[in-house]
C-alpha cells in the first residue's frame, strides 16, 4: 500500500494519511466482507476518521493515531500479497503488536506479517501458523535449542504448535520418530487398577494428542506409522529406562509431573533429538502438598545452555475470545485472594482442572 500524503494541522494537532490499494488487490480483501475488517480498525481507533472512496483510504486524527493505521494497512497488504487473507482476529492481534511495540511492551523486532505468514505445517487442505508473536517466539525457539519448555494457559497452542514442529521434523528427516507422552496423574501412574485393555486404561489420558495427529496427518496413516513405531504415544511411565535418539520427543501436561519424574524424563534425551515440554503451572492435579515438577524445573535450569523457556499468556490465546477473559479473571482473584489455582498458596493445595 502507498501513503500518497501526510498532513498535519498544528492548531488542531490532527494528521492526515492516505493511501492507494494496489489494483491486483480487490478492495473486499483489504476491507473485509461488510467492511467487517475496516470495523475492527475503527474500533480500535475511535477517536480517528478513516474514510474510503473507490481503492482510497484516508485516516485523519491524532498523529500516533494515524501513524499506526497507516502501519496496520501496511501490514495487511504485505500479508495479503503471499495469498494469505486475512481475517477479524489477524487484524485484531496485528494492532495489538503494533500498539505493544509503540508503548514499549514488546521489543519490536518481529512484524506483524512476520508473524502471520510463517508457515510450520501444511496438511490436508490447512496450514499452520503462530497467531501471536509469543507463539512465533515459542516455534522459533523449538529451532534453535535442545530443550523447549512451552509453558502457558490453554489455549495458547503450546501442544498444538510443538506438535506441528514434530510432524514437520519427521516430514523433513531432521528425526526418525515422534514420540508423544504426558502424565496419567488422574490414576496416579497405577494402570493396572483401571479396567479395561492396555490401549483402553491409557486413551483417555492419550486422546488430545492422537485428535491433534488427525489434524496434521492422513489419519490412514496414524496406524501404520504407529505399528512401525514411527509415532509412539505412551504414558510418562513408560519412558522410564529409556534414552531416546533420532526422535522429537514432546511431553504434556508436564505440570503434573513430579519432580522425580521431570528429571527422569529430562534424562531419557539421546542423540540427535529434541525435546519440548508443554504445561499450565496455574493447573496441578497432583496430589494435596505434592510438588510439581514442571514450577521446580523452571528454577534448576533456569540459565542452562540449550534450554530455554517460552513463556505464553492470555493475550496469546487462540480459542473463544472469552477463554483468555476467563484466564485473566482466575488470575486476578488468586492475586486477590492470595490462592493458586483456587487453593490456599501457603498449603500447597490445588484442584482438578476444568478445561
Amino acid at each position: 500500500m502507498t501513503q500518497s500524503s501526510t498532513a498535519h494541522t498544528a492548531a488542531q494537532e490532527q494528521a492526515r494519511a492516505q493511501f492507494t490499494v494496489p489494483a491486483q488487490h480487490p478492495m473486499v480483501t483489504v476491507l473485509g466482507s461488510g467492511d467487517s475488517l475496516l470495523r475492527v480498525i475503527e474500533k480500535a481507533f475511535p477517536a480517528a476518521d478513516i474514510h474510503v472512496r473507490g481503492n482510497e483510504i484516508s485516516a485523519v486524527g491524532d498523529p500516533n493515531d494515524v501513524a499506526l493505521i497507516s502501519r496496520v494497512f501496511d501490514e495487511m497488504m504485505l500479508v495479503l500479497r503471499t495469498g494469505q487473507p486475512m481475517t477479524e482476529d489477524a487484524v485484531e492481534r496485528s494492532i495489538a503488536m503494533l500498539k505493544a511495540s509503540e508503548n514499549g511492551e514488546s521489543d519490536g523486532q518481529e512484524t506483524p506479517a512476520q508473524v502471520l505468514t510463517q508457515n510450520i505445517l501444511s496438511s490436508r487442505g490447512r496450514t499452520i501458523r503462530p497467531k501471536t508473536l509469543n507463539q512465533k517466539r515459542y516455534v522459533d525457539a523449538i529451532d534453535k535449542h535442545t530443550v523447549v519448555f512451552g509453558i502457558g494457559p490453554a489455549g495458547t497452542g503450546k501442544t498444538y504448535l510443538a506438535m506441528a514442529k514434530a510432524v514437520q521434523a519427521l516430514q523433513s528427516k531432521q528425526v526418525n520418530r515422534i514420540i508423544l507422552t504426558r502424565p496419567a496423574v488422574e490414576a496416579g501412574e497405577r494402570l493396572g487398577f483401571l479396567p479395561g485393555t492396555l490401549y483402553e486404561k491409557i486413551d483417555p489420558y492419550l486422546r488430545p494428542l492422537y485428535d491433534a495427529l488427525h489434524d496434521m496427518l492422513d489419519p490412514d496413516s496414524i496406524p501404520r506409522l504407529m505399528a512401525a513405531g514411527t509415532i509412539e504415544v505412551a504414558p510418562l511411565a513408560y519412558m522410564r529406562g529409556r534414552t531416546l535418539n533420532d526422535a522429537f520427543i514432546i511431553l504434556d501436561e508436564a505440570q503434573n509431573t513430579s519432580p522425580e519424574q521431570m528429571k527422569m524424563f529430562l534424562t531419557r534425551l539421546g542423540f540427535d533429538s529434541k525435546i519440548v515440554i508443554t504445561g499450565d503451572v496455574t493447573q496441578v492435579d497432583l496430589p494435596d502438598g505434592q510438588k510439581s515438577g514442571l514450577r521446580q524445573v523452571q528454577d534448576i535450569l533456569d540459565g542452562v545452555e540449550d534450554v530455554h523457556f517460552s513463556r505464553l499468556s492470555s493475550h496469546d490465546v487462540v480459542r473463544h475470545k472469552l477463554v483468555g477473559r476467563i484466564v485473566d479473571a482466575y488470575e486476578k482473584y488468586d492475586t486477590t485472594h492470595g490462592t493458586q489455582n483456587g487453593g490456599n498458596k501457603s498449603r500447597g493445595t490445588s484442584v482438578h482442572k476444568g478445561k
